[in-house]
């Protein structure tokens, strides 16, 4: 909504030096009045100077880009908000008010502002923030973009000219409601290895992931260079999982699983004595539905 930017501030200063993590943050950085769509704008120069100054905080962007896809979200309301707005079909799965998932089909469009300024916001906090290690690329999938689209960010971020041939299909009305016209940053190779792999491994705590050194699970993309980094991204040479080769040139050579990543927080068994005859009493649903036993970790499970 215009002006949940003020929100995600407050959040952010809440913190109080706490390590924090802010997710889909394209999606909270909008100036404006929450009642005049008119007045939407960007709001990342703030946020962005605030997360720079603030090395508790991470990141990932959550970037809108144009054509089909699925919005799926927890919140209900919202997921009715969009059925409205977009005319489209709507469905939500509810238990017991607890949580929802609404999903509605969305179409961004390159002529629409607010989907313009979407996604020129997404952008923006790529090229504001100035630590790649404290920024993720991310399309919060599905709802801003699918995984696929990641090539494209990626050319986007690497190259001022195919940013400033996109701008000029979108409404002239984004340029004066963002700073993406006048941000001339580039990145390079590393940051794009930083932001697409190393930094989410550091920011999860993953030891084993997002680099080549010892001790790695040697998960590895060879891509071959070309100065068109789409579809460089797009078609890898090689993919390795776990150091076996699985995709060459396009084609799949083997299917292999890797382990189930799952945290094992100890704690007193025997209260669920006591929370199962008050759960079956009063829900519709059963115990048994909701705790994840050990038959979901079918492959070499991982703590």
């Amino acid at each position: 909504m215009p002006g949940n930017w003020t929100t995600t501030l407050q959040t952010m200063q809440a913190t109080e030096g706490r390590r924090a993590h802010f997710t889909h943050i394209q999606f909270h950085s909008y100036g404006g009045g929450p009642d005049d769509q008119g007045t939407f704008c960007s709001k990342v120069p703030p946020l962005a100077d605030y997360v720079n100054s603030h090395k508790n905080i991470t990141v990932d962007v959550g970037q809108v880009m144009f054509g089909e896809t699925t919005s799926m979200t927890g919140d209900g309301p919202l997921g009715h908000f969009l059925h409205r707005v977009t005319g489209r079909k709507w469905f939500n799965g509810e238990t017991e008010c607890e949580g929802g998932c609404g999903i509605v089909p969305i179409t961004y469009r390159e002529k629409s502002l607010v989907h313009a300024l979407q996604w020129a916001i997404g952008l923006e906090w790529y090229l504001l923030v100035e630590d790649p290690w404290r920024i993720a690329m991310s399309t919060d999938h599905p709802n801003g973009g699918a995984f696929i689209a990641y090539p494209q960010i990626i050319s986007l971020l690497m190259s001022r000219d195919v940013r400033r041939e996109m701008l000029k299909k979108l409404p002239e009305r984004v340029r004066d409601r963002c700073t993406l016209p006048e941000l001339q940053r580039e990145y390079d190779l590393h940051e794009i290895t930083i932001i697409t792999r190393a930094g989410p491994a550091r920011m999860l705590g993953l030891k084993q992931k997002g680099h080549l050194g010892v001790g790695a699970d040697a998960d590895i993309t060879v891509y071959t260079p070309t100065a068109d980094k789409r579809a460089m991204f797009e078609l890898p040479c090689y993919v390795f999982k776990a150091g076996q080769l699985i995709v060459e040139h396009g084609e799949i050579r083997k299917v292999i699983y890797g382990p189930t990543i799952y945290t094992d927080v100890a704690y007193d068994t025997s209260i669920e004595d006591h929370i199962r005859p008050w759960f079956e009493q009063h829900y519709s649903m059963q115990f048994a539905n909701y705790p994840v036993t050990d038959d979901y970790l079918h492959h070499e499970p991982q703590s």
